[in-house]
């Protein structure tokens, strides 16, 4: 049953944010909003909503292992499977701003949750907790990297494939696809949480570790079906957009937002794991800056991949 519960509100999710996706950049689209910003904002918006709606509802319900555990492992999961499973596909060309200035932010906000997340050891308290004070300092890192990403984008003029496919609705079904997709994001993600919550309960493991991998890799879908479709039209590049810019979005938005919602003590998720992610990125960045010409090559994505397996064996010989 917990299974069912699981599965039945993942693909309420995934679905429910294609269709708060598509019927939202219909209207953007119809009220004359750039392209740009469409894509930027919410076209962004509906590859992490998953994990936004998960996060938040976990933290709802107290299950805040899951709802760290979620982000933590997602950007893991990111960074590490996404990437690795499409140079697998395509070598991936990363582009000089994204090495010098976004993977290097994506770092920072790593060791941003890292601290965060030490109170014990920073401030000697009895516990560790991501307060509603780091959830909005988190929410006030978000403003700064939108108001960066703007100002970058409105540099250029290339569209990108994400905005080229940007179809328009009729309104009624433009209106229809927005109230179905939060009613889906809404309902899929209380099922999700309590799939996944019953299901650790029956086989006897943490929430921490079930939302590190399981709910993770679940609300990752739609950046892995992304990635990997980029990578089969000759468009690998876009797999390190996606993922940085979800990565971001995870820590500081969806992160933020379910810290200033309710906080969120830090119980079964230790510093291995916040240091392994951070680990990952510098991995990443390391790849890009120091081989094969600031590409990620089918050799590195498989020891991206194979780091993956690594962390998720360690993670089952500790439960």
């Amino acid at each position: 049953m917990n299974l069912l519960l699981l599965i039945g509100g993942l693909l309420l999710i995934i679905l429910g944010a294609n269709g708060l996706t598509d019927g939202a950049a219909s209207i953007a689209k119809r009220l004359r909003i750039p392209s740009i910003v469409i894509g930027l904002t919410i076209v962004a918006f509906g590859t992490s909503a998953p994990e936004l709606t998960v996060s938040v509802s976990s933290a709802l319900k107290q299950s805040a292992d899951i709802s760290i555990g979620n982000v933590l492992g997602s950007n893991l999961f990111n960074t590490l499977m996404i990437v690795g499973c499409t140079a697998l596909f395509a070598p991936i060309v990363i582009t000089r701003n994204t090495l010098r200035k976004e993977i290097p932010l994506c770092i920072l906000a790593s060791i941003v949750l890292l601290i965060c997340a030490n109170d014990t050891w920073l401030d000697r308290t009895a516990q560790n907790v991501i307060s509603r004070t780091d959830g909005l300092l988190l929410l006030c890192f978000f403003t700064i990297f939108i108001g960066y990403t703007f100002a970058i984008a409105f540099q250029g003029n290339e569209k990108s494939a994400e905005e080229e496919e940007i179809k328009q609705l009729a309104w009624w079904k433009s209106i229809l696809y927005i109230l179905g997709g939060l009613g889906g994001l809404i309902y899929g993600g209380q099922l999700f949480v309590d799939g996944t919550t019953g299901m650790a309960r029956s086989l006897g493991i943490s929430e921490s570790i079930i939302g590190l991998t399981l709910v993770a890799g679940g609300t990752s879908l739609p950046e892995l079906a992304t990635s990997i479709v980029a990578a089969l039209k000759k468009n690998p590049e876009i797999a390190i957009g996606n993922v940085i810019g979800s990565n971001l979005f995870n820590i500081f938005f969806v992160l933020g937002c379910s810290a200033s919602i309710t906080p969120l003590p830090v119980n079964g998720i230790g510093n291995f794991d916040f240091i392994t992610l951070v680990g990952a990125g510098i991995l990443l960045w390391l790849f890009g800056l120091f081989f094969a010409k600031r590409t990620i090559t089918r050799l590195e994505g498989s020891i991206l991949i194979l780091c993956y397996i690594a962390y998720t064996v360690v993670l089952l010989v500790q439960s």
